[in-house]
């Protein structure tokens, strides 16, 4: 019988990799959630704590997937401190995918913003160019950067780190490095994921270079159903209108980069 994805499923988590101090990826198996299309997110309930939306992370096993998580509020810390043999419930999954160009590609990536980055690396062809850019604060929160290598063995690619102290690859923001290329080299297609200020920087670059280009929001989410509005930008919400929005659509909406919405729904500038 098919499940109802909109029910929780409970999974074990049968291993966990440790991808820096601050950041960890949970394994479990699941064929619906191993399936996911780039961009689409799962909700997540973490027994005695919280629910709360994550990207899918691959996983190099059959019938696997992952979440890979930062530790910083209450529920991002439970769920990073869940052990192997712990059980957490799944629903989903939930949200668009990412329209994969093809030819010369840039992916952008911001600490767990690499996920779907990763996913769609899966999807592309074999004759495509890409160049992949991981952001990080220092060189102790680089991770995927071996993953995205492996990954594209089979492409011509590039890998480049960014970390904001400069202990690692480049020195300064990936925005920077953003900018940098697409004002010398024309790409098919940018697609970005992190923080939603070099988010918002990144759209910039591109969509006023006439690049397409496409971002996966983050926000506030309480249902993942477009119900409880905690997730609005402006007039879309994340859950049930994204959570990927081109940079034509983006280069209208007054709060994207701008303004995002508090546990309370209070609009605050960022």
């Amino acid at each position: 019988m098919q499940r109802n994805n909109n029910h929780t499923t409970i999974v074990t988590i049968e291993k966990v990799i440790d991808e820096t101090p601050t950041v960890r990826t949970l394994v479990f198996s699941d064929d619906v959630m191993s399936n996911v299309l780039p961009g689409q997110f799962a909700m997540v309930w973490i027994p005695g704590v919280n629910e709360l939306p994550m990207s899918v992370m691959i996983s190099k096993e059959s019938g696997k997937a992952a979440f890979t998580v930062r530790k910083h509020g209450p529920a991002s810390t439970g769920l990073f401190n869940i052990l192997e043999g712990q059980q957490i419930g799944i629903r989903g999954p939930y949200g668009n995918s990412f329209d994969l160009k093809e030819g010369k590609l840039l992916l952008v990536g911001g600490g767990t913003g690499l996920v779907p980055m990763m996913r769609l690396l899966t999807f592309v062809k074999p004759a495509d160019d890409v160049t992949v850019l991981i952001g990080a604060k220092s060189k102790d929160e680089v991770f995927f950067e071996d993953l995205a290598n492996n990954l594209l063995e089979n492409n011509p690619h590039k890998v480049i780190v960014s970390t904001d102290d400069g202990s690692y690859g480049e020195k300064g923001f990936v925005t920077d490095l953003v900018e940098k290329l697409v004002s010398k080299s024309h790409f098919d297609g940018v697609y970005v994921c992190g923080p939603e200020i070099m988010m918002y920087k990144t759209v910039q670059s591109a969509h006023s270079r006439k690049m397409f280009v496409q971002a996966s929001l983050e926000r506030m989410m309480k249902c993942g159903v477009g119900i409880c509005g905690s997730c609005c930008v402006g007039e879309d919400l994340v859950c049930r209108d994204g959570t990927v929005f081109d940079g034509q659509h983006l280069s209208t909406n007054k709060e994207f980069g701008h303004f995002y919405r508090n546990k309370a729904g209070i609009l605050e500038n960022y």
